[in-house]
């Protein structure tokens, strides 16, 4: 395991060089990847993807190329670039979807040789479900718009006793910031340009999706909780919350759409030795991008400094080898070399 201070070493020495490189358009575009000319790239806030006629599975399957990068976003705004997040949470995602693939399934293919830390994923090309299933266990102080927590400020500060969240009943006096809540809640929202929280039945009256589903994806999504719950228990770690995405695949079944249980989309805590809350000047001590939410001033501008960036970059990576029991072993060639060799790897393996 890389303690501290090799890892604020290893971000000091290759951070500005891992974050350098070109994104898949150009690459595509400057004729690095000949197999994907023509393809469309969809370029999202922290990752990219490449689909069209030309990526197809030998079995007639559509391929969906995501391309993860170092950008981070909070509050809906890029905040500029971390170094290595990229394969952080590649092995991340890889080491969770492990535990609970059978449960929510994937889209993912999986490619003989491809290592966990490529920042190249190859997935089935679904038919996107356009929400995000969120789950929760306790209510943590975040200041984003959909969380529960601001909800409960609002709330109080209308003098409710009790209040309404995503089809769920509550009495704002049992609720407590950081608290643990009366039950494990789905919370849905939707994906639009801003995010809202919203009740199951509303999703179902727009079309965003039939009750049946919904019934699939939240339970599930339910199960796999409890599943990464269970396996956290042995790492001196608690889940708080996390969101899913899903789709639909070509049998027709609902499948995993994007990473799970990541650190950009999951909350983690940490449990001291009486498996209570480990808390730091009263606040837990937590693995998720809150920490870097709460770097931000002005929600609409901030960019993060280099210094500010490069101790993100050490929180995530602290965060990976607490949430695997592993050390990270970074992959220091340069950027495009690794995504080029990626691509060429999966379009071997699968067409």
């Amino acid at each position: 395991m890389l303690d501290q201070e090799q890892i604020r070493e290893l971000v000091s020495a290759h951070g500005a060089s891992v974050n350098d490189g070109r994104s898949i358009r150009q690459l595509i575009e400057d004729g690095e990847l000949p197999r994907l000319k023509g393809c469309t790239v969809l370029e999202g806030k922290v990752s990219d993807s490449v689909f069209g006629e030309a990526l197809t599975h030998r079995d007639g399957r559509p391929i969906r190329l995501m391309f993860r990068n170092n950008r981070i976003s909070t509050h809906d705004v890029n905040r500029g670039s971390i170094p290595f997040k990229d394969q952080v949470l590649a092995v991340n995602h890889h080491h969770m979807l492990d535990l609970v693939k059978e449960v929510v399934g994937s889209s993912q293919f999986e490619v003989a040789g491809l290592a966990a830390s490529s920042t190249v994923i190859p997935a089935e090309n679904l038919k996107l479900v356009m929400l995000e299933n969120v789950v929760r266990l306790y209510m943590a102080e975040s200041s984003t718009s959909t969380s529960l927590y601001q909800h409960w400020l609002a709330a109080k500060a209308a003098g409710q006793t009790t209040m309404r969240y995503a089809g769920h009943d509550l009495v704002v006096d049992q609720l407590e910031a950081n608290g643990r809540l009366p039950y494990l809640m789905d919370t849905p929202s939707t994906k639009d340009k801003v995010d809202r929280t919203i009740e199951a039945s509303e999703l179902v009256a727009l079309g965003v999706c039939t009750e049946g589903q919904y019934t699939a994806i939240r339970n599930a999504s339910l199960m796999a909780f409890g599943m990464v719950s269970q396996f956290l228990a042995g790492r001196g770690m608690v889940l708080v919350d996390t969101k899913t995405e899903h789709g639909i695949n070509a049998q027709g079944r609902i499948v995993a759409a994007d990473e799970l249980y990541t650190m950009d989309s999951s909350r983690f805590w940490r449990l001291d030795d009486q498996g209570e809350i480990l808390t730091r000047d009263g606040k837990p001590v937590s693995f998720s991008k809150e920490f870097a939410r709460g770097m931000v001033k002005d929600q609409q501008g901030d960019q993060f400094s280099e210094a500010q960036a490069n101790e993100i970059a050490v929180r995530y990576i602290e965060g990976l080898q607490h949430l695997t029991g592993r050390a990270f072993e970074p992959d220091l060639r340069p950027r495009d070399e690794r995504m080029v060799e990626s691509v060429n790897l999966i379009l071997d393996s699968l067409t």
